[in-house]
């Protein structure tokens, strides 16, 4: 398999002294969804821009189809094609003269942008609102045509810098069925986000990012077997009952107790054995949980694990 997306060795400093990026690399295979994951600041649309031609690194090597970004950029934009945070539609026009007004941006005959238009919104199920201008349009509807625009000229490699913030879960889940089916038909996707549900499914290989550093990198399961333990689900009747629970167990979990409200989240190392000594400590010292459940980590508890906090989603980052 080829290599669509290659970063050796980035590093970019902005204004001020603050380093976004510190020696990053990681390679993406053609015909893949690669997971950029990373708390607010890490660094995620830092690299997107520098691959994307927007800005340019300090030093290092970036990639798009073997064409260096620094050096052709023009060149790396013909094979690539990006939806970012904010729409980047016009609200004034309708749905219908904003592709098609993509598609002679990008030196697409008349006939064949108008053509290609025609078939992306059927494509996105938007062919019903196509003559709608994108202010009547809801926000799922805008990230679909968001994400319409990106592919108008059919780029082999496809940019989607968190492209599902701020969406709806039916609007999600729309918008993973369709980052699917481009996958199928080859498309190759860097995809960041913070919703790690999303990386799980749609992306093969996830990097996970951190002041400026890929902290870890691997298929979504090397992750979680690699730095996530079972998880000891606990609830209680209220809060108080689960703040005395969480020092009684304190030291028998194999990483910090997560409390929410009157819930208690554990890593235990081994599984059972740990949640019989566990639930045994608790009965000592007569406090009884309401709901008990043993899990297998998930990428929320790698991310935690990770990056000593847990995944938000919050707009903007450096």
């Amino acid at each position: 398999m080829s290599v669509a997306i290659e970063v050796r060795n980035l590093h970019k400093t902005f204004r001020g002294g603050v380093t976004a990026l510190e020696d990053v690399s990681f390679q993406v295979q053609s015909g893949t969804v690669f997971g950029l994951l990373g708390p607010n600041g890490a660094g995620k649309t830092t690299i997107v821009r520098i691959l994307t031609t927007i800005i340019m690194p300090d030093s290092g090597l970036a990639t798009i189809m073997g064409v260096d970004v620094t050096k052709s950029a023009q060149q790396v934009r013909e094979h690539l094609g990006l939806a970012g945070q904010a729409a980047a539609v016009d609200e004034r026009l309708t749905a219908e003269e904003n592709l098609f007004m993509i598609g002679r941006l990008n030196h697409l005959p008349k006939p064949v942008a108008r053509a290609r238009s025609t078939e992306l919104l059927h494509d996105f199920g938007l062919e019903y609102a196509a003559k709608r201008v994108l202010s009547t349009y809801s926000g799922g509807m805008r990230r679909r045509l968001d994400l319409a625009a990106a592919l108008v000229a059919q780029p082999p490699v496809l940019f989607l810098d968190e492209p599902t913030t701020g969406l709806d879960p039916k609007s999600r889940n729309d918008l993973w069925e369709i980052i699917e089916k481009l996958l199928a038909d080859g498309t190759t996707v860097l995809l960041t986000t913070q919703y790690l549900e999303e990386a799980d499914r749609l992306a093969s290989r996830i990097a996970v990012v951190d002041h400026g550093l890929v902290i870890a990198e691997g298929t979504p399961n090397e992750l979680k077997a690699g730095f996530g333990a079972t998880v000891l689900e606990l609830s209680f009747q209220d809060e108080t009952i689960a703040i005395k629970a969480k020092e009684a167990a304190a030291n028998l979990a194999s990483a910090p107790i997560q409390q929410v409200e009157n819930r208690l989240e554990l890593p235990v190392a081994d599984g059972a054995a740990t949640t019989a000594l566990v639930l045994g400590r608790l009965l000592s010292e007569k406090i009884s949980p309401t709901k008990i459940n043993l899990r297998e980590p998930s990428l929320d508890d790698v991310f935690l694990a990770l990056t000593d906090q847990p995944a938000t989603v919050a707009p903007g980052e450096r």
